[in-house]
């Protein structure tokens, strides 16, 4: 039996490498890391943001949120008008958008950096959105007093009703009217004027005109005297040829 015990150790060593094996070949995948954040998820399940999640959806905004917030570090900030907002609205005023008025009024409500909410005193006004940073048609304004966040854009003046959602990199805050830019109320900008005339080459073509003028004419009537003088001197020469015959 003292023989057999290096084989019995043998076998059971090797009994117990074939069981990890098996146990580890069978043990599940880790599981994947956490998805990446989705704009739209989030409204739909805080709720009550129907309409903003149909626009964000239509203009593809939500797709440009979802990318930016994997391809860069700034974050991003969504203020969100939930639908009782949208439905104060003046009837038939969405409707009255096109496509590109619709994607600015989105993007005006979204701010390409991630603000806490202790951290909107530090802003500058005009705080610059996504829809661009033309002071005056494109204007965002945000004061702070107290726990109290006011906005204005100069056609709208409301408050931060509360976080929706916060992960560091994106913040989205409820607000309880649509925040509309002034470029929609003010008169589109016309076109760049054409450039002026050229004064100057005007004047010298008028100028080689005028020059030009006096010397045709003065050639002329010198032609037509020349022509007189020539007549009159056949008819001279006729006139003595006849009295001489004579």
């Amino acid at each position: 039996m003292k023989n057999q015990h290096p084989f019995f150790y043998f076998f059971l060593i090797l009994l117990l490498s074939s069981t990890t094996t098996i146990s580890a070949a069978q043990a599940p995948a880790p599981s994947p890391s956490s998805a990446p954040t989705d704009i739209i998820r989030i409204l739909k399940k805080a709720g009550g943001f129907t309409t903003l999640i149909r626009l964000l959806t239509t203009t593809q905004v939500s797709t440009q949120i979802n990318a930016q917030l994997l391809n860069s570090n700034n974050g991003i900030t969504l203020f969100a008008p939930n639908d009782n907002a949208f439905q104060s609205l003046k009837p038939g005023f969405l409707n009255s958008l096109d496509d590109q008025q619709k994607n600015e009024l989105i993007q005006f409500h979204v701010l390409p950096s991630f603000v806490a909410i202790t951290n909107f005193d530090t802003l500058s006004n005009p705080v610059r959105t996504q829809a661009g940073d033309d002071p005056d048609r494109l204007a965002l304004n945000i004061t702070t007093s107290g726990n109290q966040v006011n906005m204005t854009t100069g056609i709208v003046n409301t408050t931060v009703g509360g976080s929706v959602y916060s992960d560091h990199q994106l913040a989205v805050y409820q607000v309880d009217k649509v925040l509309l830019p002034k470029d929609f109320f003010l008169p589109k900008k016309s076109p760049p004027p054409a450039p002026a005339p050229d004064v100057k080459a005007k004047d010298s073509k008028k100028k080689s005109e005028a020059d030009d003028g006096p010397a045709s004419s003065a050639d002329a009537s010198s032609a037509n005297k020349c022509g007189l003088m020539l007549l009159l001197t056949v008819f001279v020469v006729a006139v003595s040829s006849a009295f001489s015959s004579l």
